[in-house]
């Protein structure tokens, strides 16, 4: 089945950028919504970005203003640009397809951690 490699993530200060990828195994070209979740310790999974067919995009307030989701469904990739970072955005980062999630299917995610 489609699946997902998510990279990029590492150890950053506060108020530092990473940017995020998720490489896809297929096309995702035809998949309506493509989502960014993280989970902290002890935490639920949280959606934090999505991005449709058509480019339209939502955010998580959380990270409304510092967040940027972005997808090439020629390289079948979706990235996660990630500005302003605190230490609350620490968690692990997974990148899905709509329906994928739905089903609870994931990645094994990479790792952010904002401290100083």
């Amino acid at each position: 089945q489609l699946q997902f490699v998510e990279s990029g993530g590492g150890l950053v200060q506060p108020g530092g950028s990473l940017r995020l990828s998720c490489q896809a195994s297929e096309t995702i070209s035809t998949i309506y919504a493509m989502r960014w979740y993280r989970q902290a310790p002890g935490k639920q999974r949280e959606l934090v970005a999505a991005i449709t067919i058509g480019g339209n995009t939502n955010y998580a307030d959380s990270v409304k203003g510092r967040f940027t989701i972005s997808r090439d469904n020629a390289k079948n990739t979706v990235s996660l640009q990630m500005n302003s970072l605190k230490p609350e955005d620490t968690a692990i980062y997974y990148c899905n397809a709509d329906y994928l999630a739905t089903l609870n299917k994931w990645g094994q995610g990479t790792q952010v951690t904002v401290s100083s």
